[in-house]
């Protein structure tokens, strides 16, 4: 018994005596196959969530220096260049997207006026603000889309990653009772490496997949905030633009 004892201790200290990197190593072929995918989507996933950070932080401070000058400057046309400097701003490119198709309707409105009536102002019809309101509710889902992009990898990752991680648990489980059937012995010694297989999948898995997770609803919920942002500066523009300009005021 206490020689059983000492080739199973001897074998244990063999078999694991290395790191996690050597237990990688000397693992199987299907089970280094899913590490590897898993580290594939673990490095994506962290390049997406450190590009999205950066976007989003830039995003955001755009925004609220965009929404000062807006504040301050009384006339749009003054805003326009302005609304140029902030390339990230998702409330300037709607205000750009709102003002360019405002500023069409005014050309085609003079254009189309004779020149006695040049001078004169020139109120917006219905269809005129049915316009702009396509342009700004257009400005705002592209600018969504754009916020949105590449989050559904960081869904995939925190979906499947799991499941990719079981399977490679479950392999190394079946290379454990193939052990088991080839040396007719169920030691520890025997088993042990097809679990350490196992479990390395396993956490590998949940690696890949908790902080994918974590960081996906967190900017799910920034991109829905900037989006409420967006859409209330939507509707806010289309008010000032039927408020002045439907009364023949226009700046």
């Amino acid at each position: 018994m206490n020689e059983a004892l000492a080739v199973t201790s001897t074998d244990i200290g063999r078999h694991f005596h290395g790191n996690v990197l050597d237990m990688i190593l000397g693992s199987g072929p299907m089970v280094q196959f899913v590490l590897l995918l898993l580290l594939f989507f673990s490095v994506v996933s962290w390049a997406i969530i450190l590009m999205k950070y950066r976007v989003i932080k830039k995003s955001k401070r755009e925004n609220e220096m965009f929404l000062d000058r807006y504040m301050k400057i009384n006339k749009l046309s003054e805003v326009f260049p302005e609304s140029k400097k902030f390339r990230y701003s998702q409330i300037a490119e709607v205000f750009r997207a709102g003002y360019t198709e405002l500023v069409k309707i005014a050309g085609i409105r003079k254009e189309s006026s004779s020149d006695a009536d040049s001078e004169a102002p020139w109120p917006l019809e219905i269809r005129g603000l049915d316009n702009i309101e396509r342009a700004l509710n257009r400005a705002c889902d592209s600018e969504t889309t754009k916020l949105e992009s590449f989050l559904g990898f960081l869904a995939t990752t925190g979906s499947s990653c799991p499941f990719i991680g079981l399977f490679g648990t479950v392999w190394g489980i079946m290379n454990a009772f193939k052990g088991i059937g080839v040396k007719g012995s169920a030691a520890l010694a025997v088993v042990a490496p097809g679990i350490s297989e196992a479990l390395i999948a396993t956490a590998a898995g949940l690696a890949a997949a908790i902080p994918a997770v974590i960081f996906y609803n967190y900017y799910v919920n920034q991109v829905r905030t900037i989006t409420v942002e967006t859409d209330s500066f939507s509707s806010e523009f289309l008010n000032i633009v039927e408020r002045y300009y439907t009364k023949g005021t226009h700046q």
